[in-house]
């Protein structure tokens, strides 16, 4: 098919009669709603700086012109700014509140312009360039339906065009003033020379004056560049890195530079997941750089808009709140805790509490910050285990879930890699610190995984992130604290391997105590023969190999999409502990003190930061309520996942009790006792019923099986209840 030249002016008449006439029907008798009328008017008074021109409207009215608007979208943008720098007199019904010193510069030309009589009011205002005089940015959106491109498959075919694509920002600059018209004074004649300059990051400033009197005098006189005069615009480049699952086997992810101008400024941030859409250019060199370059161009992309998106589907990531008909089904329903932990990975079998616990990591508790100090609501978690007990898989799972993340593993991340590396910045030359995957993290969840693996040298460096939530630099010159409130997710394998029953628990650990200690979960997940549990998991793997999907459940797991709203729902609460709590709380920790102390087979360190990990967990749970106060069973239940993790490493109940849950029900209230290695109570033979049963709830038994064992003593006339159900004695 021939090329045919396309008549620019018949099309600006159409970008005009588009903005002017374009109208959505609202229906129900009510006025048509003008957009472009609308926008066109607050941009007359000042109130808007920006103009978006969105495709999917400009097919409607003009699909030709939406086509030639994608295929040479730089030459259309001026069109449009053209036709609403015309339409703006129009649109404007009064003055601007407030002036700023280009319109006083202005104005104060077009005085002297008019004292002087050279040229007339009309002349005067042609004098200036188009890009001087217009407030206001145009920018393009594509249509709804073209799906993101891929960064490798952008190609020279695209140049010039309208494209979107999709990846993670590793790196922003520092948002900086770009030149878009430069004015020149010659100190000669006293005339004022306008420079627009073009869309590249390079320009040749202007020496000599070509006025007329200049030239007529050959006085030659030089042109000093005028800050106050000229015109700047807001300016930011970005790296775009396409996603992993985008990337061919044996390749490495590609880059894409972004420049960002004006509104589309400090839009993202590391780490964030966006669609981008932007005019895809080559890069302008002039002098040395281009005879250096040769044949060879760089490109970028001319950014018109930026959104930030779920790290899973395009969809914008600020969109979607629950409604009320959805948040009051999903509070009201019945066990509504456990089903949002059953439905965190419900592909792989078992591990309910370990579920319940990575869904409080990704909810996370509240920050503190009393006076001259900083106490972190990040939770931390570690799963240690045997191999094949789906570690790699549930961190892979919350990293997809988790709407901000970062995945490593221990021997592919350095300290640099994990923390900031010292890069030289192309545009100015400075050195500058680049974030690693903890600061990209931040506010999200970092998991790591094979963290056994990792070199002791690197793993020094995520102490301080740990606790205080910073990372100080001191490196090239640069001395600076970042921050990296992030919620660290490890996975690591004991130290032979496997889980050596013969040998200690710390033997089988080998990490350092300094490190344990700030992780506020520590599970143990061990592989162990069982002729019924092997069965059910068998039966689970082959279920989900045949069908792709988890086996029929009680209930219909979640959808992620869902999941994801309502966590960041959660993450706006911030529960208060209650005063009544304090004595309830305080109480439970000195009784887990006393017992760590006393129990040589307890290998996890009580200290203050088991105190934190309880509030932590406790003020998580009240999120996942979206209430406003701790309660008791939250506090109940933050106990009950650390005596979980506890039993993971000392082998759990099952092994102390083998016969069943009674005769561990009957253990722990018996250990209340003076004489056994646990709280005593006042007494000889007496214990307090509330107090036994707050134990074993903590011990992972249920109100039901404490009820039961208890009745079952009472038989076998072992113990006696009083009537009102206050006191336990032994006979």
């Amino acid at each position: 098919m021939a090329f045919t030249r396309p008549n620019y002016e018949d099309d600006g008449q159409l970008c005009r009669k588009f903005l002017c006439e374009y109208h959505v029907e609202s229906g129900g008798g009510a006025p048509k709603d003008f957009i472009y009328g609308r926008a066109l008017t607050r941009l007359a008074h000042r109130e808007d700086t920006a103009i978006t021109v969105d495709l999917d409207h400009l097919a409607d009215a003009e699909p030709e012109l939406a086509t030639r608007v994608e295929r040479n979208a730089t030459r259309y943008t001026r069109l449009f700014a053209e036709a609403v720098d015309s339409l703006l007199p129009e649109y404007k019904t009064h003055e601007p509140e407030h002036r700023d010193p280009l319109d006083v510069y202005i104005q104060h030309r077009l005085m002297s312009d008019q004292r002087h009589a050279e040229v007339g009011d009309a002349s005067a205002r042609n004098k200036y360039p188009s890009e001087l005089t217009q407030r206001f940015e145009v920018y393009l959106k594509a249509r709804s339906l073209d799906k993101p491109a891929v960064i490798r498959d952008i190609g020279s075919k695209d140049i010039g065009r309208l494209v979107t694509i999709r990846g993670i920002v590793t790196r922003c600059t520092e948002v900086k003033p770009m030149i878009q018209v430069a004015t020149y004074t010659c100190d000669q004649c006293g005339c004022e020379t306008y420079q627009p300059v073009g869309g590249g990051m390079t320009f040749m400033p202007e020496a000599v004056c070509k006025s007329t009197q200049c030239r007529s005098n050959r006085s030659g006189g030089r042109l000093y560049l005028q800050t106050r005069g000229s015109k700047f615009v807001k300016f930011q480049e970005l790296k775009i890195q396409e996603h992993s699952d985008n990337v061919p086997v044996g390749n490495i992810p590609r880059l894409l530079t972004i420049h960002a101008r004006g509104e589309n400024t400090r839009c993202a941030e590391p780490g964030n997941h966006v669609l981008v859409t932007g005019v895809f250019m080559p890069s302008v060199k002039e002098g040395f750089r281009a005879m250096q370059s040769g044949l060879l161009s760089e490109t970028f992309l001319d950014c018109h808009r930026i959104v930030r998106i779920n790290k899973t589907e395009d969809e914008e990531a600020e969109v979607g709140d629950l409604t009320e008909e959805e948040l009051e089904a999903a509070v009201n329903e019945e066990d509504f805790y456990d089903k949002l932990a059953i439905s965190i990975a419900p592909e792989i079998y078992g591990h309910e509490d370990i579920k319940k616990a990575l869904l409080l990591l990704l909810v996370g508790g509240v920050d503190r910050n009393p006076k001259g100090m900083k106490i972190r609501g990040s939770i931390n978690i570690c799963l240690m285990g045997d191999p094949g007990v789906a570690k790699s898989q549930l961190l892979g799972f919350i990293d997809r879930l988790a709407p901000r993340s970062q995945y490593t593993t221990g021997r592919g991340s350095s300290g640099v890699g994990l923390t900031a590396a010292v890069m030289k910045d192309p545009l100015t030359g400075e050195m500058v610190l680049e974030g690693g995957a903890l600061v990209l993290a931040d506010g999200g969840v970092c998991c790591i995984d094979e963290f056994d693996k990792m070199m002791e040298a690197d793993r020094v460096c995520i102490h301080e992130v740990m606790e205080q939530q910073t990372i100080s630099i001191a490196k090239a010159g640069i001395m600076t604290s970042l921050n990296a409130r992030v919620a660290i997710l490890a996975a690591a394998n004991p130290a032979y391997g496997r889980y050596n029953p013969k040998r200690s628990i710390e033997q089988n650990i080998d990490l350092p105590a300094a490190l344990l200690s700030r992780f506020d979960i520590l599970w143990l997940i061990q592989d162990r023969p069982n002729r019924d549990n092997d069965n059910l998991l068998a039966q689970h793997i082959a279920y989900v190999h045949r069908y792709e999907r988890q086996p029929p459940l009680r209930f219909t797991p979640l959808d992620m999409r869902l999941m994801r709203r309502y966590i960041a729902l959660c993450r706006r609460k911030n529960p208060i502990v209650p005063e009544e709590l304090t004595g309830y709380i305080t109480s439970s920790y000195v009784e887990m003190r006393k017992e760590a102390r006393n129990n040589a087979r307890d290998s996890a360190f009580t200290s203050a930061r088991t105190l934190l990990s309880i509030l932590r967990l406790a003020t998580a749970l009240a999120r996942l309520r979206l209430a406003d106060r701790v309660e008791r069973e939250d506090v109940g239940e933050a106990i009950r996942l650390m005596e979980s993790s506890k039993d993971s490493l000392s082998g759990g109940v099952n092994e102390a009790a083998p016969r069943g849950f009674k005769d561990g029900v009957f253990a722990v209230v018996r250990d209340m006792l003076p004489g056994f290695s646990a709280v005593a109570t006042t007494g000889s033979q007496v214990v307090s019923y509330d107090d036994a049963l707050r134990r074993c709830l903590a011990k992972g038994y249920t109100p039901d099986q404490y009820e039961e064992t208890l009745q079952d003593y009472l038989r076998y006339n072992i113990i006696q209840v009083n009537q009102s159900k206050t006191e336990i004695t032994f006979v």
